[in-house]
């Protein structure tokens, strides 16, 4: 750890530095993989949906662009539940290393 950073935590009071514990609660860590997952699938799906005009009805409007945006977050989210892209495992294995290598 470089001096400056140090000095900076050593200012700090001891009980607003909280050292990561490893594995201390993996659900957590799995839960935020996922959430992370599910955002970065909503993402690809709202370029996906950006090309589709709508019609009829219910055709277009400022109503209509925040529900699609949030029926394509309930989109991430269900494709997550149903197994992903197997993203949500990768990224909370390398969390969990990293947590034990900071111990």
């Amino acid at each position: 750890m470089s001096p400056e950073i140090q000095t900076a935590a050593a200012a700090l009071p001891p009980a607003s530095v909280k050292a990561p514990v490893a594995g201390a609660n993996a659900v957590t860590t799995k839960k935020v993989a996922q959430q992370f997952e599910g955002v970065l699938i909503s993402q690809m799906l709202n370029s996906m949906f950006e090309g589709i005009k709508t019609d009829g009805m219910f055709g277009g409007g400022e109503g209509e662009e925040m529900f699609r945006s949030m029926m394509i977050d309930e989109y991430g989210k269900q494709i997550v539940k149903q197994g992903g892209l197997g993203l949500s495992t990768q990224v909370t294995n390398e969390l969990l290393k990293r947590q034990e290598v900071m111990q």
